[in-house]
């Protein structure tokens, strides 16, 4: 058997088997960010494989890290109220539940951020996603420290909306990845212009959100070949391989990698590998590996690939549609495939609670 299907220990988690289901925004919030009733429903479908780690879309850590329509956020006490509806109905399957937060910067609506607390926009340095975009306002050193307090809040937060852990979104040209990459982070002083400086606030945050909910509770996801949003340094093996290294010695719950094929929103095949960071990162915990990865792709990953690393294969898009996903896999059933145009359709239920599971899974149940 694959050792795909053998139990792993993640933090403080036992899990059934080495398939996560990736985040995902799907936009299906209410106004003040609060997540609708079906995404419960959508998250506890997806957790009936019992063992299975799910994390959730990217959800904003306060108003001034925010700047997008109908994505969650975990600030307010309805927030945190209507996340507990969510992972008390993960948790009544047997599988897990962690949150990935979410700082928005450069890229953020600067019309949501007005209208949500007359906030601006801003980013590590003054430099726009593109030509195209509004330039940033760099932010002062004590807007950045309030904004690392903002995530150790909203893990705290977490904690308390009965999370099994967070994982702080550092990938994909958001917050963190506009101070990590030099692409974006001009800054000469103590935030930017080495390895070192560019990767404090990474660090900064993923500290604070260590000692506000532990080590053990704590997971960080880097990009470092992607261009998505600005990003993409000529060569990031340096400073990824210094932010394998720091988190390494962190001994989190684990990190989580994306490979070059999710560069955004597209589906392109994998060319930059992420040996040199699992390299990097040795074995100081799991490593979830995500980028477009189907079936054939997830076990050829575990089994061989990476064999010699303890990974964890993180699946987006396909699990939109089969909720059953680990059991489908494991029984060779075909997966469904997904189905683009309802990825991104705010608030509406279609696309996003009305698949079902396998037959031959409802039969395990009515079995058992």
């Amino acid at each position: 058997m694959s050792k795909l299907f053998s139990p792993i220990q993640v933090g403080r988690m036992q899990l059934g088997h080495r398939l996560a289901m990736a985040p995902m925004t799907r936009f299906r919030v209410d106004d003040d960010h609060v997540p609708l009733p079906i995404v419960k429903e959508h998250y506890e479908q997806r957790a009936v494989v019992p063992g299975t780690l799910l994390i959730t879309e990217a959800t904003l850590v306060s108003p001034r890290a925010g700047g997008y329509a109908n994505v969650p956020g975990i600030w307010s006490e309805a927030q945190i109220a209507q996340w507990r509806q969510v992972t008390d109905a993960v948790h009544a399957k047997g599988s897990y539940i962690y949150m990935q937060l979410w700082g928005l910067g450069r890229v953020a609506n600067p019309e949501v951020l007005k209208r949500e607390g007359g906030f601006g926009l801003v980013s590590s340095s003054d430099v726009p996603t593109d030509e195209k975009a509004p330039a940033p306002r760099a932010l002062t050193e004590e807007e950045i420290y309030a904004l690392i307090g903002d995530y150790a809040q909203a893990a705290r937060n977490a904690i308390a909306a009965g999370f099994d852990g967070v994982e702080i979104h550092g990938a994909n040209g958001y917050l963190i990845d506009q101070f990590t990459q030099d692409t974006a982070n001009k800054r000469t002083d103590a935030w930017g212009g080495s390895v070192e400086k560019r990767a404090r606030f990474a660090l900064e945050v993923t500290r604070a959100v260590v000692e506000a909910v532990g080590a053990d509770r704590t997971g960080i996801r880097f990009s470092p070949w992607s261009s998505f949003q600005g990003m993409r340094m000529a060569d990031p093996v340096p400073q990824f391989s210094y932010l394998a290294r720091k988190t390494a010695e962190m001994k989190l719950a684990y990190v989580h990698v994306v490979e070059s094929r999710i560069s955004g929103n597209a589906d392109t095949e994998s060319t930059d590998q992420l040996d040199f960071f699992l390299e990097a990162y040795g074995h100081a915990s799991p490593v979830i590996i995500a980028g477009g990865y189907k079936a054939d792709s997830a076990l050829e990953a575990v089994d061989s690939r990476y064999k010699d690393y303890d990974v964890v294969v993180g699946i987006g898009r396909p699990w939109t549609s089969n909720p059953d996903l680990p059991f489908k896999i494991k029984a060779g059933i075909p997966l469904r495939p997904y189905e683009r145009e309802f990825f991104y359709l705010p608030k509406d239920p279609k696309g996003y609670v009305d698949y079902e599971p396998s037959e031959e899974f409802k039969a395990t149940q009515v079995a058992a």
